[in-house]
């Protein structure tokens, strides 16, 4: 019994980067001679991620909520995340929990009794909901996903609720309620020191081990002038500004030049904002399609299958990444892992951890810097040739194998094994 321990993260049911990094601890723990446990709010199959991430986690025990598979006030669930936890740490007699989420207030009493907690931080939550953060650009009041999503009734209502019990549930400090602080990138670690006052270890995410690492790109001259984008339609992905400002202004520095966003769409505020896109690209007197096979200088292509991305990915010259602060970037992750040259906005973990300030790709801060990057990739292909390969070794270093090795490590280092 001694050997269990859990795993524990809010929603297990859909593809994200935090279900990624737990499926990814949860074998790295497994590797290191424990059992895990599953632990969350809703029901959820885990056979999907096989198909996902090219991960098995159906073998461990899965402990959740009684709420079924219903996902209505999941907001307000991740304040119980801790319940399901304690159950199983009860039932088990964990000696590790791994978790990416903050609100585990409840949980700290059991360190008392041999438990050690390790938090991954995604980004830390205070900065969102914090006012002693407000004007730092990072979130309070000015995070575009928050706004987008709970700035108008009913909410606004629904997310001050949630805010006002939050301090019921959050723990109080990392460093103080964990025995083992991670995050993403060197971005987020910079972040997360002004929180705390201590930085965390960085571990970065794993590429998933289903996607493929490209050995050998389609060369240059085999592509065409095409630069791909990907990302749920979003406000933070800043499609607007690539439609609105970007595209019209490289259009006339290099000519034809054919943008591809893949993105996804299944909620009515994606949907809104993706036909916003449209709305604004069109205005900008750049022709507009959803279809790949007609001419157009705009391509919107919602919930595209993985197939058609790769296609896609490789057969264009660039991708673009437009977000600001970026945490870490899964999408630059999966660009780079197919030989495509990257362009990301100089801040976050994309900028800092994937890009290397540089080093693995090209960096703007403003719509100049972003059209002469593009340019400079479109048309040179020795440079683009020397990105391709920076691309394919950053992916290389990042592999599961690679997050499984560092992360026993760092256990072992802090003499958690």
């Amino acid at each position: 019994m001694g050997n269990n321990v859990l795993v524990t993260h809010h929603y297990w049911g859909s593809p994200g980067g935090g279900q990624l990094v737990c499926a990814s601890a949860a074998l790295a723990l497994e590797h290191l001679g424990f059992n895990p446990v599953l632990t969350g709010t809703f029901k959820f199959n885990p056979s999907k991620y096989v198909d996902w991430y090219g991960i098995d986690i159906s073998k461990y025990p899965v402990v959740t909520l009684p709420l079924g598979g219903i996902k209505a006030f999941g907001l307000w669930t991740r304040l119980f995340v801790w319940y399901p936890a304690a159950k199983a740490i009860n039932r088990y007699q964990a000696v590790i929990m791994f978790t990416d989420e903050e609100t585990y207030k409840p949980i700290v009493q059991y360190r008392d009794r041999g438990l050690n907690i390790i938090e991954y931080i995604h980004f830390p939550f205070e900065v969102v909901v914090d006012p002693r953060f407000r004007g730092t650009g990072l979130a309070y009041g000015e995070d575009p996903y928050v706004t987008e999503r709970y700035s108008r009734f009913p909410m606004n209502m629904y997310w001050g609720v949630f805010t006002r019990l939050l301090p019921h549930y959050i723990r109080e400090n990392p460093f103080n309620d964990a025995d083992l602080v991670l995050t993403n990138s060197r971005w987020t670690a910079g972040v997360a020191k002004m929180v705390y006052g201590e930085e965390p270890t960085v571990l970065n995410p794993p590429i998933a081990p289903n996607t493929e690492i490209v050995s050998e790109p389609r060369p240059f001259d085999e592509r065409g002038n095409w630069v791909v984008m990907l990302g749920r339609f979003s406000e933070e992905k800043r499609y607007h500004w690539v439609v609105g400002e970007l595209m019209p202004r490289l259009l006339k520095e290099v000519g034809p030049v054919k943008l591809i966003i893949f993105g996804g769409a299944t909620t009515r505020t994606q949907l809104m904002y993706m036909n916003r896109v449209i709305d604004l690209a069109s205005r900008a007197g750049l022709r507009v399609s959803r279809d790949l096979n007609q001419e157009a200088d705009v391509y919107v292509i919602p919930n595209a299958p993985r197939q058609l991305i790769n296609k896609m990915m490789d057969s264009g010259r660039v991708f673009l990444h437009a977000t600001i602060n970026e945490h870490w970037g899964i999408a630059v992750a999966e660009a780079m892992a197919r030989g495509l040259p990257v362009v990301v906005h100089k801040s976050g973990g994309a900028w800092s951890d994937l890009v290397e300030e540089g080093n693995t790709g090209l960096g703007y801060v403003n719509v100049d810097e972003a059209v002469d990057s593009i340019a400079r990739l479109l048309k040179d292909a020795k440079a683009w040739g020397h990105y391709s390969s920076a691309s394919v070794v950053k992916a290389s270093s990042i592999t599961l194998q690679n997050f499984i090795s560092r992360f026993s490590d760092l256990l072992k280092s802090e003499g958690l094994v």
